[in-house]
């Protein structure tokens, strides 16, 4: 099984999960071909009711935490309730371009 999909699932079984989109990013980066170690993750959930923007990202920390004391380098995530999703017209920031990194 893929980190893309070990993170699908987990964030799957731990949340109440109404819209979920991992994309690796990992190829946007300075790291070996096929790697998979930067992640951007939108997870639309209403779990995230009344919790702050630090409460939201500990409870897929928690959830990921195998994962990020592993192979996973970096996770970009954007966390929101149905509304926010709705209200941000189901669409969240596209991650930057690298800035830095040690060549290949």
């Amino acid at each position: 099984m893929s980190t893309k999909e070990i993170i699908e699932k987990k964030l799957h079984d731990g949340l109440q999960i109404t819209h979920l989109d991992v994309a690796n990013e990992s190829h946007m980066h300075n790291v070996p071909d096929g790697a998979e170690s930067h992640f951007r993750v939108v997870v639309v959930s209403d779990a995230f009711a009344d919790t702050a923007l630090l409460g939201r990202h500990r409870k897929v920390n928690a959830i990921l935490k195998d994962e990020l004391a592993g192979n996973i380098h970096a996770l970009a995530l954007h966390t929101y309730t149905s509304d926010e999703w709705t209200a941000r017209g189901e669409s969240a920031d596209a991650s930057p371009e690298c800035r830095g990194g040690s060549a290949r």
